[in-house]
């Protein structure tokens, strides 16, 4: 096989070194970007180190580096003389299909396409290498992660000596003894040293300098910027409160990690340590960072002074619990770090690390489930969770099943998987911490920002969609810290960012995320002048035309789909998407589209015609399926109608072009007003006549060609009907104008003593010794004699009832 790989190599090399006919092409000089005998050598070392060696993690590690290199310039190489190519290709289709078998073509012909297909040969030549190359070390790459892969699962698998056999704890305490004599041993043999003892007096001032500060920082220092954190949330607005007790706070990690640096300083100044002591000595600053980091988490989590709106709704015991066990998870991963520092260098046995990490996991496991029972009793004590309570209640489960299973499985001997869980844990858990508060700062900040631009404090609300999406985009960064905390190697992340760089195959075109950004670029640049055109027509152009408004209107909806179709086919055209692969699919749906999508495609096509015929335009009153209004807006879907009670009314575009639409405005203004007027019998009917003449000439938007009519229209139950037919210049007026006839007509007909008369109704009984008799049944009704006769009956009959009723 690498004799076959070398025969293709030389092969190809050969073939680049032919000289070109016709036009000499400049680039074919500089297609040898890559030195294939200097890969040639890396891949075969890469290849006999993996099949007959053993090589280590770090040697893995340092080959694989070398192949990803190799990748990224194999992987450019694929893509070269990709313009000439393309353009060769160009130059053969435009020669016509090639002839069919036993058919010939012009001798010109077929001399010119032999010398393109010649020339595509050998632009070909440099990507067919180098995607042969980029196959080879793609497939090394993912052979030593493989190996890796496996070597990290058997790491963790693996079955160590249990820490809870009485057998294995001698062994760990001499191990333990061994360290601290080791310890003990460099300190004394230094004090021994002359030269040491007189350098220890020469620094002596210095070093109670340095431990003064280390004292001074560790206890008064925090002690007052604890205070004055405090202080800061009483003052101010509760935003700015926020804000800058969370900036004050970060001093109660600086600062003590400040003063862990003055005393690890004091301590080398001393010159009495070894080779245990420096090391413990320069894990001092990470183990004070990791203890007052933890501190300051778990009081931003668990704060001493709760406000209202808190995320963690917890009692001032549940907090204070929280604030404990968040420092015992700083300091278990403080002793594992101090533990590895101080042992792992001398190669103990595994039963002596197992036994020595087995109490460290222990308190590092109870932490982590008391840590879930009190980010559980948050949503409990909720009674509507929100989805961020939700969301903890289900990593305090999950913690908490991590706090229990950790210490069982290092008691039984799987110490290395303990290990990779309960500290990823208490990492991750410290990271999403972070993460809420880094959430809660920029939604404060922004709020903030509002404030100052005028908005409220109501409307400056924390839970906008710029906090949103701050806090969404701030887990998407976290998710690469979380896959390494629980134990992906970086060469895992930069292969997975490899891949996802390389894209996707669409058709016969490749997708990769920059074609992806070229095309949203291009597109908004489009979208962003056709908006330009737009408001340049609508506010500048059309204004100055004789073009009324609806036209207007259309023109610029017409423009705006034009640009944003040529918008999206040019970006389509310049990121070399190729959709022919799509169109039988395409096909296929397009059936099942249409019967899903009629309605929209429906209002669409109305919308257009809408847009294109003008039948409606804006500010038009129309009345279309019971709904009576002016036209607000017309989009490609649908029709705003504002009815004159100020409600807005979505129509479908479909209903103004299917149905009956009565415009009242659209090709003029004028329209009839009729105002009906009722008198009472025995009115002189033409005088009536002639007074709502007069009144109905009168008003100022009437139209006096054809002029007013006044119409005796006929006889009613309780008056004559009359009707003021009246043409106004514009019909917008009418209900004004309606209630100016309607006052003019009171006025008039007062002075001339005309009656509009009232509805009424009169009641005949005609039963009454009926009535009487029934009521005297009854008892006590008197006779019909004494009731007045058949006139009086019915009051008479009335006061007999209430009678009765009076009397029970």
């Amino acid at each position: 096989m690498r004799l076959l790989r070398s025969f293709l190599l030389v092969l190809t090399l050969a073939v680049l070194s032919l000289p070109l006919t016709g036009q000499v092409w400049a680039e074919d000089a500089a297609v040898a970007a890559v030195n294939y005998e200097d890969w040639e050598r890396t891949a075969a070392r890469a290849e006999d180190e993996l099949e007959t060696k053993d090589p280590s993690d770090e040697r893995l590690d340092e080959l694989r580096g070398q192949l990803a290199d190799w990748r990224g310039a194999l992987s450019t190489a694929q893509t070269a003389n990709a313009a000439r190519i393309a353009t060769v290709k160009e130059q053969i289709a435009a020669l016509g299909p090639a002839p069919a078998e036993g058919e010939t073509e012009a001798e010109e012909l077929s001399a010119r396409r032999k010398e393109l297909a010649d020339r595509l040969v050998v632009l070909q030549a440099p990507g067919i290498a180098a995607e042969e190359a980029y196959q080879r070390a793609d497939g090394l790459i993912r052979e030593i992660d493989r190996v890796m892969r496996e070597r990290q699962a058997d790491a963790l698998l693996r079955l160590w000596p249990s820490p809870v056999n009485p057998a294995n704890w001698p062994e760990a305490a001499v191990g333990f003894s061994d360290t601290l004599m080791r310890l003990w041993y460099e300190t004394t043999e230094a004090w021994a040293d002359p030269h040491a003892r007189d350098r220890l007096v020469d620094n002596l001032p210095l070093i109670v300098l340095l431990l003064g500060v280390w004292a001074g920082l560790a206890i008064y220092a925090r002690r007052w910027i604890d205070v004055y954190a405090e202080r800061l949330q009483l003052r101010g607005g509760a935003l700015r409160r926020r804000i800058l007790a969370v900036v004050a706070s970060l001093g109660l990690v600086v600062v003590p990690v400040l003063g862990v640096v003055a005393l690890t300083s004091a301590l080398r100044a001393t010159g009495l340590l070894g080779e245990v002591g420096t090391r413990l000595n320069d894990a001092l600053p990470v183990l004070g960072f990791v203890i007052s980091f933890a501190a300051w988490l778990g009081l931003r989590a668990f704060p001493r002074q709760q406000e209202a709106g808190a995320m963690l709704p917890l009692p001032p015991e549940r907090r204070a619990e929280g604030r404990f066990w968040s420092v015992v998870m700083g300091l278990t991963v403080a002793a594992e770090i101090l533990r590895s520092r101080a042992m792992d260098p001398q190669e103990y046995s595994e039963a002596t690390t197992a036994v020595m990490s087995l109490p460290i996991l222990i308190v590092g496991g109870i932490a982590l489930w008391r840590m879930g029972q009190v980010l559980r009793q948050a949503r409990d004590g909720t009674a509507q969770p929100n989805y961020v309570l939700t969301l903890l209640s289900l990593i305090a489960q999950a913690i908490g099943v991590i706090g229990v299973g950790g210490p069982i499985l290092a008691a039984i001997g799987y110490v290395a998987a303990a290990n990779a869980i309960i500290f990823p844990a208490i990492i991750s858990l410290a990271l999403i911490t972070v993460i809420f508060i880094l959430q809660r700062l920029i939604a404060d900040f922004w709020a903030m920002a509002l404030i100052r631009r005028g908005s409220s404090e109501a409307e400056a609300s924390t839970d906008g969609l710029v906090p949103v999406l701050a806090g969404f985009a701030l887990t998407l960064l976290s998710l690469p810290v979380f896959a390494l905390v629980w134990g992906a190697r970086y060469s895992d992340l930069t292969e997975l960012w490899t891949r996802f760089r390389e894209g996707f195959q669409m058709g016969e075109t490749r997708i990769s995320p920059t074609d992806f950004l070229v095309f949203v670029l291009i597109f908004l640049a489009g979208y962003a002048v056709t908006r330009l055109i737009q408001g340049a027509l609508r506010t500048t152009i059309l204004p100055k035309t004789s073009m009324d408004r609806g036209g207007q209107t259309a023109l610029v909806a017409g423009v705006g789909y034009v640009g944003i179709f040529l918008a999206a086919l040019v970006a389509i055209r310049a990121t070399g998407i190729d959709l022919s692969g799509l169109a039988i699919v395409a096909g296929a749906l397009s059936v099942g589209i249409g019967f899903g999508l009629q309605n929209i495609v429906q209002n669409f096509v109305s919308g257009i015609i809408l847009l294109v015929e003008r039948p409606v335009s804006e500010g038009d009153w129309v009345e279309v399926g019971g709904v009576q209004g002016i036209v607000k807006s017309i989009s490609v879907r649908s029709t705003k109608v504002q009815t004159f009670d100020r409600t807005m009314v979505i129509v479908p575009n479909a209903d103004f072009v299917s149905q009956q639409v009565k415009n009242w405005t659209r090709f003029s203004l004028a329209g009839r007003l009729v105002v009906p007027v009722n008198v009472a019998y025995g009115t002189d009917t033409r005088l009536v006549e002639k007074i709502l003449g007069e009144i109905a000439e009168a008003q100022p938007l009437a139209i006096l060609n054809p002029p007013p009519a006044v119409a005796f229209t006929g006889f009613g139950p309780d008056a004559l009907t009359f009707e003021i037919r009246v043409i106004l210049r514009d019909v917008n007026f009418g209900s004004q104008v309606r209630t100016e006839i309607n006052h003019q007509i009171i006025e008039r007909f007062a002075v001339a003593g005309i009656e509009i008369p009232a509805a009424q109704s009169d009641v005949t009984l005609r039963n009454v010794d009926e009535i009487v008799r029934a009521l005297s049944l009854v008892g006590g009704a008197r006779p019909l004699a004494e009731m007045g006769g058949q006139a009086d009956a019915a009051p008479a009959a009335a006061a007999v009832i209430r009678e009765k009723d009076e009397s029970g």
